[in-house]
């Protein structure tokens, strides 16, 4: 029969590695500031930076008061299922590419439905690609924890989800640099290397939605949203609308806060569906929202 998992024994067996990490992941940050201050500066901004540290800091002291919450969740569905998946390090493997599928799409959708987009478009906020991008994580993104609770009912243990998911966030952190050049053809086309996430974070059209794998680039492959880096076009990164300020509060909020004016803004529920459900370029670019246009966004 299944044991039935505790809450004490997911927290005393799950070590919070971002958090122990943070201190090293900032170090590394701080040493691609300084290099780039003496090779390349255009590399780094000064207010860029800081704002990426500022919403970063925040992102980590709130992930302390939801990790409770986080796995109650993950163990309430686990325990749920009369089925379980052994801990081995097989299984720890095939879980760490399970969660990677669920975070692709988890991270396509972020860019296809305007809601979610609200919770990932901080992320895409920086002019700037390197470490401290990485940072850049919304105080709203844990609404999205939605899509990787497969992973429980699926049978695998709380203590594995937890440390692969970790482990899969410090893989993204590592490919936010320019640093890293050329990579072995084998290891390109199996896993995201810092050219395919150049890619991703740009806003030329060609490089629009494109590379959404977190550790893995095989499911951009196989689910057509794969694109190299070309080599005659130099990334521009940042969003289409471009926020002309590095006020943290406004970088994680105001795609949220252009959402509901134009929600208020409309007349019926299908109108309402659409600004919250479509995606950001349909909601951008409908007619009868275009006279609609908030104050707040053109900031």
């Amino acid at each position: 029969m299944k044991t039935r998992i505790e809450l004490n024994e997911v927290l005393e067996n799950s070590p919070n590695i971002i958090l122990y990490g943070a201190p090293i992941l900032i170090g590394l940050a701080l040493i691609e500031v300084i290099l780039s201050m003496r090779h390349n500066k255009s590399k780094y901004e000064g207010k860029d930076f800081l704002s990426s540290l500022v919403i970063g800091l925040v992102h980590l002291v709130e992930g302390l008061f939801t990790k409770t919450g986080f796995f109650l969740l993950v163990i309430w569905l686990y325990n749920l299922v009369p089925w379980s998946i052994p801990v081995n390090i097989a299984t720890s493997v095939l879980c760490f590419v399970v969660l990677d599928f669920c975070r692709y799409w988890s991270h396509r959708l972020s860019h296809e439905i305007n809601f979610l987009w609200a919770t990932h478009v901080t992320h895409h906020s920086s002019t700037q690609f390197n470490l401290s991008t990485a940072f850049r994580q919304s105080w709203t993104q844990g609404i999205k924890i939605i899509f990787y609770l497969p992973v429980s009912l699926l049978g695998f243990h709380p203590v594995i989800f937890y440390i692969t998911h970790q482990l899969a966030l410090l893989y993204s952190f590592a490919v936010h640099t320019k640093s890293i050049k050329n990579l072995p053809k084998w290891y390109s086309y199996i896993f995201v290397t810092p050219s395919h996430h150049k890619v991703h974070h740009a806003k030329n059209a060609k490089y629009l939605d494109k590379n959404y794998g977190s550790a893995l680039i095989i499911w951009d492959r196989l689910f057509n949203t794969f694109q190299e880096l070309d080599e005659n076009e130099k990334p521009e990164y940042g969003i289409l609308d471009q926020p002309k300020t590095f006020n943290p509060i406004y970088l994680v909020f105001h795609v949220w806060v252009d959402i509901f004016k134009k929600m208020k803004a409309v007349k019926t529920f299908r109108e309402r569906w659409d600004i919250f459900f479509k995606s950001p370029g349909y909601v951008k670019n409908e007619l009868y929202l275009r006279k609609q246009e908030s104050k707040f966004s053109n900031q």
